[in-house]
C-alpha cells in the first residue's frame, strides 16, 4: 500500500467517538452500531449487503433491481411550502446546523413522495469552519467566506479535521436520527462537495461565475492549489468516514465547479483529490458506495471512466445514450432528466421519465434529477416525478 494511502486509511480510522453518542438513536436503536461496527470489522450491519437492503443501495451496490430507485437532487427546498415555514424563519447554518431541524427537513420529502432515497439537509460547505474557514449562507447571494483561503500562509493557519463529533457535533444526531425514522424503507445518503469545489468556493470567497482568482493560481501557482486541495482531502476524507460511521449507507460527491474546468484541468485538479477519498474510505468501508456527480460533466466522460465511484451522476446537459456507451452496461448512471421538466404537465413528465429510464438500460440506473430541483417547482410535480419512477418496472418496458 502506498504510503500515502496507509497515512489516509490510518486518519480515517483513528476517528474519536462519544460512547454515549453512539447508542443514542432519535425513537429507537440503531440495529449494529457497536464499537465493532466503528472499525469496519467484517460484519458492520452498516456496511454489509443483504438481500433486506433498500433498492437503492442494492442498484448502487450493482445489484439489479426490477426497476430504477428515485431520489433528487436538492430534494429539501423551498419548492415546498412546509420547507419555507422555516426557510423564512431561520438562517441557513441554525436549519443546516441544529440537528433537530435539519431531520425535519430531510424528512419533509420523504413523508410526501417516499422517494427511494433521504439525503441529510445540509450543505457542501459545512465542514469549512471546522478546519478554520468560516461561511456564511446571505440569502440572495449564496455562500460568503469572510476568510478566503489564498497563499501558503493561509493554508499552514488551516487546523485539521480530527474529532468531528466535537467539531461538527450535530452531525451524528441528524445522520443516526434519520436512519432510525426511515427505518430501512430508503436509502440514507451522505454527501461532501469534492475538493476542487470546495477549494474554489473558499478561494474566491463566494460564487463567482468566473473563478478569476482561484483560476489565476491554478496557472500561476498551481503547488499552493494542490497544497490546499490536499489538506481539504485530508479533511473531507475523516467527514465522510464519520457521516458512514454515524449511518450513511450511501455518499455522494458534488463537484459542483467542474463545468469550469477542462478536461485536462479536471484530470490534474480535481479527479485525483476525489480518488484519495474514495480508496481511503472503500478500505475501511469496502460495501458503502459512492456517486460521483460533476456538473458540466459533459465533455468528461472519458476522464469520468477513470472514477472508481460505484455509479456516476449526469447532468441533464449529458446525452444518457451516449454515456451509457461510454460507460458500458455493467457500470451504474445517476440521472439525468432537466429538472424543467418538473415544471411541464403530467404527461410530459411522464414521458420524459420513461425516456431517460428506456436509454438509461434495465437494472443499472438510478434515477434523478440533471441538477437540484428549482424553488418554485410545483410539489405535486415531483410526486409524479416519483411515482413514474417507481412504475417503471422493466418488465413492463
Amino acid at each position: 500500500m502506498p504510503a500515502l494511502l496507509t497515512q489516509m486509511t490510518a486518519l480515517c480510522g483513528i476517528i474519536p467517538v462519544s460512547p454515549s453518542a453512539t447508542t443514542k438513536r432519535r425513537g429507537r436503536n440503531l440495529p449494529g452500531v457497536t464499537a465493532a461496527t466503528r472499525t469496519g470489522v467484517e460484519g458492520d450491519s452498516v456496511t454489509t449487503a443483504t438481500s433486506e437492503d433498500p433498492l437503492l443501495l442494492r442498484v448502487a451496490r450493482g445489484e439489479y433491481g426490477d426497476r430504477p430507485p428515485v431520489w433528487l437532487m436538492r430534494q429539501a427546498g423551498r419548492y415546498m411550502a412546509e420547507f419555507r415555514k422555516y426557510s423564512d424563519k431561520f438562517d441557513f447554518r441554525h436549519r443546516s446546523e441544529t440537528a433537530e431541524i435539519a431531520i425535519e427537513l430531510s424528512l419533509q420529502p420523504w413523508r410526501a413522495f417516499k422517494p427511494d432515497g433521504v439525503i441529510m439537509f445540509s450543505d457542501i460547505l459545512t465542514p469549512l469552519p471546522a478546519i478554520g474557514v468560516e461561511f456564511d449562507v446571505v440569502k440572495g447571494k449564496g455562500p460568503v467566506i469572510s476568510n478566503p483561503v489564498r497563499n501558503l500562509d493561509d493554508i499552514k493557519a488551516l487546523k485539521s479535521l480530527d474529532d468531528p463529533d466535537t467539531s461538527l457535533p450535530f452531525i451524528r444526531e441528524i445522520l443516526t436520527s434519520l436512519r432510525s425514522e426511515v427505518d430501512g424503507e430508503s436509502t440514507l445518503l451522505g454527501f461532501i462537495g469534492t475538493p476542487w469545489t470546495l477549494a474554489a468556493y473558499s478561494v474566491e470567497g463566494c460564487s463567482d461565475r468566473h473563478l478569476i482568482t482561484t483560476k489565476q493560481i491554478m496557472t500561476q501557482n498551481p503547488e499552493i492549489l494542490h497544497r490546499y486541495l490536499s489538506h481539504l482531502t485530508d479533511a473531507l476524507t475523516v467527514y465522510v468516514c464519520h457521516q458512514i460511521d454515524c449511518g450513511a449507507q450511501v455518499v455522494q460527491l458534488f463537484d459542483s465547479w467542474a463545468h469550469h474546468l477542462s478536461p485536462q484541468q479536471f484530470a490534474e485538479f480535481s479527479l485525483p483529490y476525489s480518488e484519495r477519498i474514495i480508496s481511503t474510505v472503500k478500505a475501511r468501508y469496502p460495501q458503502t458506495p459512492f456517486i460521483f456527480h460533476a456538473n458540466g460533466g459533459v465533455g468528461k466522460l472519458e476522464t469520468l471512466k477513470e472514477s472508481s465511484a460505484d455509479v456516476i451522476g449526469l447532468d441533464w446537459s449529458t446525452s444518457m445514450s451516449e454515456a451509457r456507451k461510454i460507460f458500458g452496461p455493467e457500470r451504474v448512471l445517476q440521472g439525468n432528466m432537466d429538472p424543467m421538466y418538473l415544471f411541464a404537465d403530467e404527461g410530459r413528465i411522464r414521458h420524459e421519465v420513461s425516456k431517460v429510464v428506456s436509454t438509461a438500460g434495465q437494472g443499472k440506473h438510478i434515477m434523478n434529477v440533471g441538477h437540484g430541483v428549482v424553488q418554485g417547482t410545483p410539489e405535486q410535480n415531483v410526486a409524479i416525478f416519483c411515482d413514474a419512477a417507481r412504475n417503471s418496472f422493466y418488465d413492463s418496458l
